[in-house]
């Protein structure tokens, strides 16, 4: 009996230190402290980073308890990137449902190679803000919208948003512009590099197929780059895509100035908007004699110098 007793006595102050932890745990750190500061939760940060980034800002006082009470409340997945104005005075519950409805500024991600079109529908998706008419603001700057990711503020107008993107744009640009800009203009690198962005599948493509323009171009020959008249015939309802996947007869006889089969000279501008890479390989095209490549099946490109090893490449790869 006295065992049993000696046992339940450990028992009972177990739970009671586990009670006066787990109360204290989701206790303000300081309840007169109302002063705010700004919590950045970071894209792909799980629960145990946020915690222990809350307790080393000093607003909560246990990340274990925290790391918890998420999991107990299941809100995990609820939780957004962003940043947050939080306050030691708030509870951790307070803080944890903060964390999933009450971020300042968005985290948006911009790929690589989108057109204006697409980024509207990424930020349509991101901030209740949105205004359709934002589209035609991006299309006008189409190709300079740099493809990164960005912490927009949730109440931001397409002012603020397009600036954010062109004067990233510039500072990386700015970073690798060539000294001698004698030879291709600005716009006309940028363009070079939208369509790079598009034909390349792969890192060693784009350098080849710059070679590849920059060789038609001298020549004046059509560049026939099929991306150019997916931009030109726009969002396929059919597909759900802005770009379509398999080009007919018709869409090369189109007559446009973005029709690149019909005409010798580069596009207006450019389709797409370019990463840093396809930038570099526009100023810095590979040296080369290729005039023709073709994609496989697996997206790899193939080049020739000839249009008699391009004919060949076509049945070799069976396209």
């Amino acid at each position: 009996m006295k065992r049993i007793f000696i046992f339940c006595i450990i028992i009972a102050a177990v739970l009671l230190v586990g009670f006066f932890w787990w109360n204290n745990g989701l206790s303000p750190v300081n309840i007169s402290d109302k002063s705010q500061v700004i919590f950045v939760v970071n894209k792909g940060e799980g629960v145990r980073e946020i915690s222990n980034n809350l307790r080393s800002k000093n607003l909560i006082k246990d990340p274990v308890v925290f790391f918890i009470l998420i999991k107990k409340l299941g809100i995990e997945k609820n939780i957004q990137a962003g940043d947050f104005r939080l306050s030691p005075s708030m509870t951790a519950e307070e803080i944890a449902e903060n964390l999933t409805h009450g971020s300042l500024d968005i985290w948006v991600t911009i790929p690589e190679g989108k057109r204006a079109e697409e980024i509207a529908e990424i930020l349509r998706s991101s901030l209740a803000t949105y205004d359709p008419a934002w589209k035609q603001n991006l299309i006008e700057n189409e190709g300079y919208l740099f493809p990164d990711t960005y912490l927009i503020p949730k109440d931001a107008d397409i002012d603020l948003i397009v600036s954010m993107f062109k004067n990233n744009f510039e500072t990386k640009y700015e970073s690798i512009a060539p000294q001698d800009q004698n030879k291709l203009s600005k716009s006309e690198i940028i363009t070079i590099a939208s369509l790079i962005e598009r034909e390349a599948r792969f890192p060693e493509d784009r350098p080849l197929i710059a070679s590849v323009i920059m060789n038609r171009l001298e020549l004046s020959m059509p560049l026939q780059i099929d991306a150019t008249i997916q931009y030109l015939l726009g969002y396929q309802l059919d597909e759900k895509s802005w770009w379509k996947k398999s080009l007919t007869i018709d869409d090369l006889k189109l007559d446009s100035s973005y029709n690149t089969y019909q005409n010798t000279n580069l596009p207006p501008g450019p389709i797409s908007n370019p990463g840093i890479d396809s930038i570099k390989a526009a100023i810095n095209p590979a040296n080369t004699d290729y005039l023709y490549y073709l994609s496989d099946s697996s997206g790899h490109n193939h080049y020739s110098k000839t249009l008699a090893e391009h004919n060949a490449n076509i049945e070799k790869y069976g396209l």
